[in-house]
This record gives structure tokens, C-alpha cells and sequence, in this order.
């Protein structure tokens, strides 16, 4: 028992008085409510509850939760309970915390049926195919008004969007690429020098970062970079309700607020995949030549007569393509993002992960029908 801060009279017939001092805050150590029910338990007698005081009392939310479970055991045992001798400012937050009924909401568990829940996931694939079929639409009719001159959109903020989409997107885009050109260099030397053949890294890391790899690593750190930040910004106007006032205004949202990113991605993509091809090359360069032993001048012969100007077209549709999925993913899941705090977060994740897996999937369709043509 915490003698001082509680201490039960029983002087008084048929009444339980809990006489209360000390320090009652919440981050203090208090007495437990059982204590003070194992003594209802020993005295069954007692049929009133009263309440004492000291001037020296410090509370707060410790003392309420206190009282609160004191004054429902007591109610349960049918003990009244006087609230008299407790400060007023304790008295109405007890009476407050009385009023709140604990009830426990149980939501039924309702099991449908498995032809019921395809039908349902079958009806909400459709509805999002057509619903990404009216939004490129929509960004068709667009660029066919942009090339008439009948397009409206602010030219600075689309100076805007082409500087976060390509120059500050530089620093993390050369630290990637050329890292993945060092992780190429030495995965090609595992194999290479068993062949004493280590010459033939320079082959494997031009190929790959001026075929795949340079577009691939630029697609995926735009996604998580750009692609996320459109969908938080057109977000949250739809949450503002900024976008219906484009609309009431007669301003078409697709072609003042998604044009320009679209075309800005479109831009500064394939520039960025060179920038990285070049940042990949010379990675592989550096670890090639410095750590490996491989010399210079015969690396970088070797690079150039293994890149072809096919591989680099290829690099660049690549790029072409993921500049597209980037944009058309943030846009599209911003716009239709629902009017919540939470719903921005789930636009913004969704449309990382969308972006992603499209372009995981347009890279194994584009080198498929590139090994089809013999490309």
C-alpha cells in the first residue's frame, strides 16, 4: 500500500474513506485500483465510498483514470460513492469520463461468396483499365491541342518542372550509375578472369548501361523521385479541391496540370539516361583501370568498338518509353486520388509501385521484340 499517497478509513460505519496525498501525476507511481477492490472484498459491509483530500495533492490525468475504475467497481457492487471531498476541477473531469460508455464494437465477419469476390476484382480491373484508357485519351487530345497552339499552360512553371526533373535529379543519378557500372565491373571479372579474358569488361559494362541498364536505374530512381512528387502534388489540389476549380474555371486539368510533366519527363529523360550511361561507363572505368589493372587506352578502345549506335537508340527508347509510364502513373494517380490526408500517401505509393512494375515489364517487352528484329 502507498501509505503516502493512499490510506483507507474505515471509522466511520459502513463507509469506506479513501483519504488521498501526495503526488497523483500520471508519470508517478500510483497505487492500483486492485488494492483497493481486494479491500471491497475483505469489508462487504461497506456501502459508501467518501473521499478526503490533502492540500498538498498534485494530479492530473493519473488521479481521473484512478477514481474513474474506483467508481465503476463500486457502482458494480452496488457501493454508492460521494464525490464531494475531491477538488472540482477532478469532479468534472470524473463526471466527463463516467459518460463515456466502454462498449466493444464487434464488426461482423462477413465471408462472400469466391465467384462474388472474382466478380467484384474483375469489375474493379475493368473499371481501371477504362479508366486509364479516358485519362491517355485525354492526354492524346491534349498534345494534339498543343501542337495546334491552342494548349494553355504556364510557361514557367513548366521551366520549373524541367529543372526538378533533370538538374536536380543529377547528383542522385550520377551516384547510382555509377556505382551499377562499379557492380558490373566486378560481376563481369568474376567470370572473365577465369578465361584470363578481363579485357572484355569494358564489352559488358558499355553494352549493358547504353543498352538497359543506364535507362532501367534513371527509370527507376525518377519513379520513386518525380513520379511520387507528381502524385503528391496533384493530390493534395484534389484534396484542396483545386482541380474542380480548374474545371468550373473551364481549364481542362489535363492539359494545364499533366501536359506539362508529361512532356517534361518526356524531355529530360532520355538526356538523363545519357548522363548516366556516361556516369555507368565511367564507374566501370575507374574500377577497371585502377583496381583491376586494365589499361586505359585499351579499356576505352575496347568500349568503343563495342557500343554500337544501335545500343544506343535502343537505350533511348527505352528511356522514351519510361519518361511516359513515369509521368502518365503520377498523373493519373494524383488526379483520381481521393479527398483524404491518407488517400495522398496510398496515390503516392501506388503510383511508385505502378511505374515500377510497368517498366519492369515494357523493358522485357521492348528487348523481346529487339531480339525478334535481331537488334
Amino acid at each position: 500500500m502507498y501509505a503516502d499517497k493512499l490510506f483507507l478509513d474505515y471509522s466511520i460505519p459502513k463507509t469506506l474513506q479513501l483519504k488521498l496525498s501526495g503526488d497523483w501525476r500520471i508519470f508517478s507511481a500510483l497505487p492500483t485500483v486492485d488494492e483497493v477492490i481486494a479491500h471491497f472484498s475483505a469489508h462487504p459491509e461497506v456501502e459508501n465510498i467518501t473521499f478526503s483530500v490533502s492540500e498538498n495533492i498534485e494530479w492530473d490525468s493519473g488521479l481521473i483514470s484512478f477514481l474513474r475504475h474506483v467508481t465503476r467497481e463500486s457502482e458494480n457492487r452496488n457501493i454508492r460513492v460521494n464525490l464531494e471531498g475531491l477538488p472540482q476541477g477532478a469532479q468534472k473531469l470524473l463526471a466527463m469520463a463516467l459518460q463515456v460508455s466502454e462498449k466493444i464494437i464487434q464488426r461482423p465477419i462477413v465471408h462472400e461468396p469466391f465467384l462474388e469476390r472474382v466478380g467484384a476484382q474483375a469489375l474493379r480491373v475493368t473499371q481501371s483499365t477504362l479508366s486509364l484508357l479516358n485519362f491517355l485519351g485525354d492526354i492524346v487530345v491534349s498534345f494534339a491541342r498543343f501542337f495546334s497552339g491552342k494548349v494553355y499552360f504556364r510557361r514557367e512553371e513548366f521551366i520549373t518542372i524541367l529543372q526538378k526533373c533533370g538538374s536536380d535529379a543529377l547528383p542522385l543519378v550520377s551516384l547510382i550509375s555509377a556505382l551499377v557500372g562499379i557492380i558490373l565491373a566486378f560481376i563481369g571479372a568474376i567470370q572473365l578472369r577465369l578465361f584470363g579474358a578481363q579485357i572484355f569488361i569494358a564489352d559488358i559494362v558499355g553494352i549493358a548501361m547504353v543498352r538497359v541498364m543506364g535507362a532501367v536505374m534513371t527509370g527507376v530512381l525518377m519513379s520513386g523521385r518525380t513520379g511520387a512528387s507528381f502524385a503528391a502534388e496533384l493530390g493534395i489540389m484534389q484534396t484542396n479541391e483545386e482541380i474542380d476549380a480548374l474545371r468550373t474555371l473551364g481549364i481542362s486539368p489535363v492539359e494545364f496540370l499533366v501536359l506539362p510533366r508529361v512532356m517534361a519527363l518526356v524531355i529530360m529523360m532520355p538526356l538523363l539516361t545519357l548522363y548516366a550511361d556516361i556516369m555507368g561507363i565511367l564507374g566501370g572505368f575507374v574500377i577497371s583501370t585502377g583496381v583491376l589493372g586494365l589499361n586505359p587506352v585499351e579499356y576505352w578502345n575496347h568500349t568503343q568498338s563495342a557500343v554500337k549506335v544501335a545500343h544506343l537508340w535502343i537505350g533511348l527508347i527505352h528511356s522514351f518509353v519510361f519518361g511516359i509510364i513515369i509521368a502518365v502513373a503520377g498523373c493519373l494517380r494524383g488526379i483520381r486520388c481521393a479527398r483524404s490526408a491518407v488517400a495522398v500517401g496510398e496515390a503516392t505509393t501506388s503510383a511508385v509501385v505502378t511505374a515500377i512494375t510497368c517498366i519492369v515489364i515494357a523493358t522485357a517487352i521492348i528487348t523481346f521484340v529487339c531480339q525478334v528484329l535481331g537488334v
